[in-house]
Formats: C-alpha cells, structure tokens, sequence
C-alpha cells in the first residue's frame, strides 16, 4: 500500500525479527525493573540499525527519515520503551547532520552509524514549552566556554556518549544568545543526575545532566554562536516524525493484541468480536491507526524528499499520531476488561507508554499553537 523500497521492506522485516525474538521476550523485565536494555542496544548496532540515518560515507546505510520511521514503528509495536534508544539516539544526532561542520561529522557520526549514543539536552527544570526560556550558560574563557546549569528528562541521559546541548551564551539576547554544544560524556563538569522513575517507557533511561565549569572548546559548536535556538527547532521539526513512529506503533501493537484477544475471549457463547459495541470499538481504532500512519508516512517523506516548510505537518503528525496512540490504547484496555488492567497483558504497558507521546519533543498543546501560527503565516502571505 504504501510503495515501500526494497530496503524498507528489509529494515521492517528485520525489525520484526528483532522484536519478536530479542525484545518481546525481555520487555516486562524491563518495565518492570527499569533497567537500560545494554544488550538490545548491542543488537541494534550489530544489525545496522543506529546508521538508518547516516550517510554511507559516514559508516551509515544512507538512509532517510522514513528509514528511521519503519524501524521505529515496528520495534514499538513491541517496545517503544527499548525502541527509544535508537529514536533518541537520532534526535541527538540530527543537530550534527543538520548544523555540524565536516569535521564534526567525522568526529561523531561514524560513531553513532557503530552503536555510541547519543542525546539531545534542550529541556530544564523552568524551560520546558518555554523552550527559549533555558538558563543553562555557556560563558566564554579564550578558547573555551564554561558551561552551567541542569538540564531535565534528557532521554538517554546518562547512557549515551555523545550529548547535543543548547545554552545561553548572551543572556541578554534571549532565545537568540543560545548556542548548540557538541559535548561528550566524561568531559571535567559534566555530570549526571538521578534517574527518573517513570510511569511508561521504562526501559528509557531518564536522566538529569549537570555542569559545574564544564569547560568545552569553542570548536564544539554546532554551526555557530547565537545559532543555538534555529538548531533547537529544526532538529525539532526533522525528528518529531520519529515520535509519531513511536506512538503510531503503540496503537498498531495495541491494535493487533485487542483483535487478538477479541476473537479468543468468549462471553455469552461467542466470541467477544462478534458482538457490534466491540467490533466497532476494534473497526474504529484500526481506522484512526491507519490514518496516523498515512499521515507519519507523509511527512517523512516530505523531509526526505528536501521540502523546507515542514514546521507545520511534522507537528501534525506528531500531534495526531500521539492523541491516536493514548485513544487506541485506552480503548485496547477496555476490550481486555479487567485483564487488560493487569500487568501481565502488555496492552497495560503500552497505554502507560502512549501518555508521553503526548508530552515529550513538545507537548500536544505546543504542537496544535505551531501548526496556529502556520496557519496564520500561510492566510498573511495569501493576503488573507
């Protein structure tokens, strides 16, 4: 239906393959204690996986967004928590495709095509939609900055290498002083929090970042100073498509179990599925994950394809895709009745998992104001 390529049709079987024998096994242990999947990271870079993104001539596969999407989708059907790495991993990443001079991109990329990890720290304690509203410094001393301040909820925090930060570097300026760091772990002042305990994507690790005169040399710019804010939202709008793969798999998997489960569970002497107040819930929720997944596919791409105004679908996708994921989870639980409210059937876990597809890379609340003032931007220079 969707025209895949040759290669994405590889990438989702292989994916399948991963998620059926590597992770659906191991994904309760790893909701339930909240450890950090080490060894299905390892599988990830074993099979290519965190070089979907990457050029070839980087150590990557070439591939685009839409390679990274099938790969995201598909592993969440499963976990979206174990399946996070490798979408974070990219997040932290595209500053250095998109900004990072030639020099940077030989330093970090093949690293990340092998397996490193990495992370994208923009959020604070007090910055959170306000994203312009950081406190982080960034102060400069001859050759260097001294970075200081915490950053919060950075997925991956603490187990990723290779960390993109935003920080003011002219406070007077606002959003506009920001500069974007390219800063790795082990560098003198750069340390690490506690670790969130999260109510879903559990097998995420969540961490505080904090840097006490952490010294970083100016050559670890992203574009260059005062770009720090730009780097922030296009990052923004080429990975959101990312989330949206994720919460689009958390109905698709929510999907596939409530249909199971709907024609094995019998009430009344037939089959739950039979009965017109759940075939309809089942008819419906498959309805919404298709059209979230059209809409995903879209917008990858769109940015695939070089498209610049891309502000305004990729919060689209993100938004609509999220609301279908919280939706059909909610609705998958109710079809189960009590069992789906026990932990030992996973749709529990994937509605827990859904809700911060609503919040995280912008909550659903910022993504409906950028696709309002696209809008407005589109009427005014219609001369609406």
């Amino acid at each position: 239906m969707y025209q895949l390529t040759e290669l994405q049709q590889n990438i989702k079987e292989l994916c399948e393959q991963i998620a059926e024998e590597k992770i659906k096994p191991v994904r309760a242990h790893y909701d339930e204690t909240g450890e950090f999947p080490h060894e299905i990271m390892k599988v990830f870079a074993e099979t290519g996986l965190f070089g979907l993104f990457i050029e070839e001539k980087y150590g990557g596969m070439g591939g685009g967004v839409m390679d990274l999407v099938i790969a995201v989708e598909t592993l969440s059907k499963v976990c979206s928590g174990i399946a996070l790495g490798l979408a974070a991993t990219a997040l932290g990443t595209y500053p250095i495709i998109l900004f990072g001079s030639e020099e940077q991109k030989q330093k970090y990329l093949p690293r990340v095509a092998s397996g490193t990890l990495a992370a994208f720290a923009l959020t604070e304690p007090e910055a959170g939609s306000d994203a312009g509203g950081i406190k982080t410094t960034a102060t400069r001393d001859g050759d260097y900055f001294i970075l200081n301040g915490t950053k919060q909820w950075i997925t991956n925090g603490g187990e990723a290498d290779i960390y993109t930060v935003i920080a003011l570097t002219n406070k007077a300026k606002g959003a506009r002083g920001a500069t974007a760091f390219i800063v790795e772990k082990g560098t003198p002042g750069f340390s690490f929090g506690k670790k969130e305990n999260k109510m879903g994507i559990r097998a995420s690790a969540t961490r505080e970042l904090i840097f006490q005169d952490c010294r970083v040399h100016a050559s670890q710019i992203l574009g260059r100073e005062g770009m720090g804010f730009m780097v922030a939202m296009r990052t923004l709008d080429q990975s959101r498509p990312g989330v949206a793969a994720q919460a689009l798999g958390i109905a698709a998997g929510a999907l596939d179990e409530a249909v199971a489960y709907s024609r094995k569970r019998r009430q009344f002497g037939k089959p739950i599925n039979a009965f017109q107040g759940v075939s309809f819930m089942l008819a419906d929720m498959a309805t919404q994950t298709e059209a979230a997944r059209a809409l995903v596919y879209q917008v990858a791409r769109a940015i695939d394809a070089g498209h610049k105004d891309i502000s305004k679908i990729s919060a689209m996708a993100k938004l609509f895709a999220s609301d279908t994921a919280m939706k059909v989870t909610t609705d998958a639980v109710q079809i189960f009745g009590g069992y789906g409210y026990m932990k030992e059937y996973p749709v529990e876990k994937m509605m827990r998992d859904a809700k911060i597809t609503q919040i995280y890379e912008g909550t659903n609340q910022i993504q409906r104001d950028v696709i309002a003032i696209c809008l407005a931007k589109e009427a005014g220079a219609k001369g609406e």
